[in-house]
């Protein structure tokens, strides 16, 4: 319905920010991220939004960047995650550390967050690699965006690479150590088994 509101920032709130677009004012709730991003009163500012509809009411959630919307919306597709927790995960960290966190599987670092518990976290990492694309990836991450083959997760060659890397992180394996054994041995095998054995030989 909203894709974003731009006028004059009148309220600042912990989890919320009141705009006065054309004298109508519009209450988003919002990240803490979002909220400290946000000018002084008085000035003008740009948010993007998501209405969210239920059957007790409507609530208008503001965003500082498309990006964080994005997130929200993959967010609030994970089971057991609703609007109010996405909004308290996207302000536990940055949006940068979370992408990271989900792509590598980070199931620590992401239990980390607000709202969230292991449970939680292992099914963020589960159910949302691949749900963030290559561009989104390099608009959050820059320099520091993985290569495709990270999100391949389908099959041909490279096929379970995310399950095999997820699979060596829960023997104990950093990300990092995780990343660079699957990296060597990837397109050797299309079977997730070999591929893990063949990463648990290379490290």
């Amino acid at each position: 319905m909203f894709a974003y509101l731009e006028g004059k920032v009148t309220e600042k709130e912990m989890n919320s920010l009141v705009l006065d677009v054309g004298g109508i004012g519009f209450q988003v709730t919002c990240s803490m991220n979002t909220v400290n991003r946000a000018p002084e009163k008085g000035a003008s500012m740009k948010v993007y939004t998501f209405l969210s509809v239920r059957e007790d009411g409507m609530e208008l959630f503001g965003f500082a960047s498309r990006e964080e919307r994005a997130m929200f919306r993959s967010l609030t597709a994970v089971s057991g995650i609703g609007p109010k927790t996405a909004v308290q995960i996207l302000g536990s960290m940055s949006l940068k550390d979370l992408t990271k966190a989900i792509m590598d599987g980070d199931v620590n670092t992401l239990s980390r967050a607000q709202g969230v518990g292991k449970k939680t976290a292992q099914r963020m990492a589960l159910e949302m690699k691949g749900k963030v694309t290559d561009e989104e990836l390099k608009a959050i991450l820059g320099e520091d965006a993985p290569s495709a083959w990270m999100q391949d997760g389908g099959e041909g060659p490279g096929g379970g690479v995310q399950d095999t890397l997820l699979a060596l992180q829960s023997l104990g394996y950093t990300p990092q150590e995780a990343q660079k054994a699957v990296a060597a041995v990837r397109g050797q095998t299309t079977d997730p088994n070999e591929l893990l054995r063949l990463a648990l030989k290379n490290i």
